[in-house]
């Protein structure tokens, strides 16, 4: 595939990116180098083999679901900024 300047121009405005003359030229040049890689990894057979769904065949061990010491509504406001009797305050932040 041939990377051309309409390209660039293309993935700079969807990235929001400004090149100069010479970045550009770079841009393109490591574009044509992704573009050779992917094309590289086409040209490999991949008949019989299975498709991946995990990196590794470890399981997954979670732990069990404990309670563990609980707050009181006391110890849970003494370090808040900003407290009413029961509940923290924080400011609004949605109008309505």
């Amino acid at each position: 595939m041939e990377i051309n300047d309409q390209h660039i121009d293309k993935l700079s405005d969807l990235a929001r990116l400004q090149f100069n003359r010479e970045e550009r030229e770079a841009m393109k040049a490591d574009m044509k180098k992704m573009i050779d890689f992917v094309e590289q990894l086409n040209g490999v057979d991949t008949t019989g083999v299975e498709p991946l769904i995990y990196m590794t065949e470890d399981t997954l061990e979670l732990r069990k679901d404990e309670l563990g010491p609980e707050l009181s509504q006391a110890d849970a406001l003494k370090n808040a900024p900003s407290k009413d009797s029961d509940y923290f305050k924080v400011p609004k932040v949605l109008d309505k």
